[in-house]
Parts: C-alpha cells; structure tokens; sequence
C-alpha cells in the first residue's frame, strides 16, 4: 500500500503547482489592467487640459465672472409728472409724461433726492427739445428713456472724456427710466 500512497502523493502535487501558477497569473493580469486603467484615466486627464489650454489661448480673455448673488428686490424712484411743449411740426403739441427711475441700490435713493430739482429741470430741458415725431414710436421712446438715464446720471457724476476726446456716458445710480405715462397731444 505504500506503493499506492506514493502515486497518489504525486498526482496531487502537480495540481498544486499548476492553482499557485494560475493564481500568480491572475494577480499579475489584475495588476497590469489596474496599471493600464490608471494611464488612461491620466491620459485623458492631461489631453482635456491641453485641450482647455488650447480653447483658452484661441478665445480672448474673459472677465472674472462676479458670483452672482441672490438678485435683491429693485428700487424704484416715482417721479411727478411732466408737462412740456414740443418743437413744432404741423401745430402746437405737448407731451405729458410720468416717470419712475430704476436705481441700483438703495442708498442712491438718499443721494439723489437733494439733486431733484436740479434733475427735474434737466429733464425738462431734455423733453421740450423733442419732436413729437420723434417720440412716437417705440424706439423713439426707447432712446428718450436711455437719454434721460445718461442726463440724471451726468447731474450725479459728470460725463468722462476718453483718450480721443469723445464723452463717455456717466455710470451713475440710475440702471433704467421707466414710462409710467405717456402722452402726446
């Protein structure tokens, strides 16, 4: 019997080497496939921010975008009305007029309120300079409500001039004049 324990001893052992060949073999392919994903994930990491590099160079340098915050509730300033006598055209006309000033915050309401009348006639100045053809359509009003902005704005910071010579419009407290009323007759 000794006989017959020595073979089975041996038809034992090579199965042994062959699971410790197989699981070396394993743990090799499991490493490689580790190392390789490892490289592509890295190459692909390199090649977007060359890519971005690349973008970056070819599109012209962006302002720092602020972080915007949540948009506070806009400040609106009534103004009374206005009346005022056109430049004729065919007969006499007149223009009557109610405005509401959108503010960029509330503190230039405080800022503003001592330089009103110096404002009112500003704008009364700016309105009797008008045509009542020129006020009828909406773009005609739309430029007279971008006039008026840049003329209340100019009496809380004076217009600029630039290296040409040419003015550049204030940017003052005033983000917008809004029609509340408006008449011709």
């Amino acid at each position: 019997m000794s006989k017959d324990a020595k073979p089975a001893e041996d038809a034992e052992q090579p199965p042994k080497k062959s699971k410790k060949l197989i699981v070396i073999i394993a743990v090799v392919l499991v490493l490689l496939i580790a190392v390789a994903a490892a490289a592509v994930v890295l190459m692909k990491k390199s090649s977007h921010d060359e890519e971005e590099e690349v973008a970056e160079e070819k599109e012209p340098p962006k302002k720092k975008e602020k972080k915007k915050e949540p948009a506070a509730q806009p400040v609106f300033l009534p103004m009374e009305a206005f009346i005022v006598n056109l430049i004729p055209e065919n007969n006499e006309q007149y223009l009557q007029v109610t405005l509401s000033l959108e503010l960029d915050d509330p503190t230039a309401d405080a800022a503003l309120k001592p330089l009103l009348p110096k404002v009112r006639n500003n704008i009364m100045l700016h309105l009797s300079s008008k045509k009542g053809s020129e006020l009828l359509t909406k773009d005609g009003k739309e430029r007279l409500a971008e006039d008026l902005r840049d003329e209340i704005n100019s009496v809380l910071e004076p217009p600029r001039k630039n290296k040409k010579g040419e003015l550049i419009p204030p940017d003052g407290p005033v983000k917008a004049v809004l029609f509340t009323s408006f008449i011709i007759q």
